[in-house]
């Protein structure tokens, strides 16, 4: 029997407790430690990815659309395990509107980028809708990158570097084009139309390869109930054939599975990293098996994604790896899962003014958060087991609140909603907004105050809670029904965040922000 404080224990239970902790544990990543993993690879927002393998290490790409720094890349050594690489754009100056200077960008921004390894540089490709096309190329993947406005934009593009020094880009939506470039990734010739899309509307996605003097068009038509295909042809200008590689529309974590790279392992294995809607949380890429029959890509076992299968082959084993998703705010920058939403404006946040918080200075009087700069945020994750929600806490301190100040923790999409401490003319407040109705409030006298979001993937409800000593919390308010809205396009997201509403110069530190699965 063992005591904790005026409770006996016996050892046996203390035992069962710390072997469930540790089951549980294990479900946060995909990797089982058995030999196999789970889908999907990572179960967060990381959609649209591109990878490349380089030596031994793979590197992968996805959309981030209007946070920055954005344009994420991450780095495996065994397509399983991943972590952070770099943020390839630090902030966007093509516009401001990625200030959140009197418009914004919400469900626009970096789109679907295409990934490429050329002679000694790496290559990022992507369009955004309003501003065009883009490169960003660098020595190391770790950057630093440098970023171009190009003469044209390509739509969903696919970057290919041919044998004999060419270069192209597939791209279109519903048709789908070819373009030459010249060494500027200026367009070198006209676009030429080589694919019309004949399942159903919205053929996007394309990725251009060429294996066994194939050239092959991976594409997918989009869309919950996404279809992956593979178009090839002996010529990059066609005539392409179209085979569908995968539809899965069993209901679950595989449904509409789509969109992404083929990949060659070094020991000759074939995978795809594609993705799925998964729900509010966002789209999370899924590492599936392809074996080829004829020259064609069958992804998927028996015309069905893999939910739980045998890891990559890449000739090695490698350590299970966590993507970090807690910060005690103690070193003197950012960890790379953090974005802003929109640019930052570097002169109202630190991390240094007090050393082990992170201050968040108000920039401009807004009305709502929507419209705040320097909303911190980060990608919710999903427990593999879904019956477990997500738990993020904040520790925030309050006392240097000017009067309409509003800082607190959100869980954003649209609808968003979030809990705060207002600070009125002598009296501050804690409220709950859900989707900018103010939904309840509590007068307080505290200087600190810790705040609580619950965020459920499966019930896609998300509540609100707050304590005074991080032991005992109370809820506040009701619930966020949370979406995957179009508007935002991006899955909900953690935000930390401190705006005025009548006047700047005020601030607050956050000591910490800790997420629990």
């Amino acid at each position: 029997m063992i005591h904790f404080g005026k409770r006996r224990i016996p050892v046996v239970l203390l035992i069962l407790i710390f072997t469930v902790n540790c089951l549980l544990a294990q479900k946060t990543h995909s990797d089982n430690n058995d030999g196999t993993y789970t889908n999907p690879v990572i179960f967060a927002d990381f959609p649209d990815p591109d990878v490349i393998l380089v030596g031994d290490t793979y590197y992968m790409v996805s959309t981030t659309m209007f946070i920055f720094p954005g344009v994420t890349i991450l780095k495996s050594y065994d397509l399983v395990n991943w972590e952070y690489c770099s943020n390839a754009v630090r902030r966007f100056d093509f516009n401001p509107c990625y200030n959140l200077d009197g418009c914004s960008r919400y469900g626009h921004g970096q789109w679907a980028t295409s990934l490429k390894y050329n002679n000694g540089k790496y290559y990022l490709l992507f369009i955004t809708l309003n501003e065009g096309g883009f490169i960003c190329s660098a020595a190391k993947a770790e950057g630093p990158w440098e970023i171009r406005k190009l003469p044209k934009g390509f739509y969903d593009p696919g970057l290919f570097f041919d044998d004999d020094g060419r270069i192209f880009v597939a791209h279109g939506y519903g048709k789908i084009f070819i373009t030459e470039l010249d060494k500027t990734f200026a367009p070198k010739s006209n676009d030429s139309l080589v694919y019309s899309g004949d399942i159903r509307e919205g053929l996007e996605g394309s990725h251009v390869y060429k294996i066994n003097n194939y050239y092959y068009l991976y594409c997918t038509y989009g869309g919950v109930d996404g279809i992956q295909v593979a178009l090839r042809s002996k010529n990059i200008f066609g005539p392409y054939e179209q085979k569908v590689v995968l539809r899965d529309t069993t209901r679950g974590i595989n449904f509409g599975v789509h969109q992404g790279a083929l990949i060659k392992t070094q020991t000759n294995e074939w995978w795809t990293l594609l993705f799925v809607d998964s729900g509010p949380f966002g789209r999370c890429p899924s590492l599936q098996p392809v074996t080829w029959v004829d020259n064609w890509p069958v992804v998927g076992v028996d015309g069905k994604g893999v939910v739980k299968y045998k890891k990559p082959n890449v000739g090695k084993k490698y350590p299970i790896e966590d993507l970090p998703t807690s910060d005690e705010f103690s070193d003197k920058t950012l960890g790379m899962q953090w974005g802003w939403n929109h640019n930052p404006d570097s002169t109202k946040w630190s991390l240094t003014r007090r050393s082990g918080f992170l201050s968040l200075e108000t920039t401009r009087v807004v009305s709502k958060l929507p419209e705040a700069p320097n909303t911190l945020t980060q990608r919710i994750f999903a427990n593999y087991d879904q019956t477990i929600p997500t738990i993020g806490t904040a520790s925030l301190e309050v006392k240097n609140m000017k009067v309409g100040d509003i800082a607190g923790l959100a869980v954003f999409q649209d609808p968003y909603a979030y809990i705060a401490v207002k600070q009125n003319k002598g009296s501050k407040f804690l409220i709950m907004v859900n989707n900018g109705k103010a939904i309840d409030s509590l007068a307080i006298n505290n200087s600190s105050v810790y705040l609580r979001t619950i965020a459920s993937n499966s019930t896609k409800k998300a509540t609100f809670e707050f304590s005074f000593d991080n032991k005992e919390f109370k809820p506040l308010g009701n619930e966020l029904s949370m979406r995957f809205n179009l508007t935002i396009f991006t899955g909900n997201k953690f935000c930390l965040f401190n705006y005025a509403t009548i006047e700047t110069g005020g601030h607050v530190d956050f000591d910490w922000f800790r997420m629990q699965l």
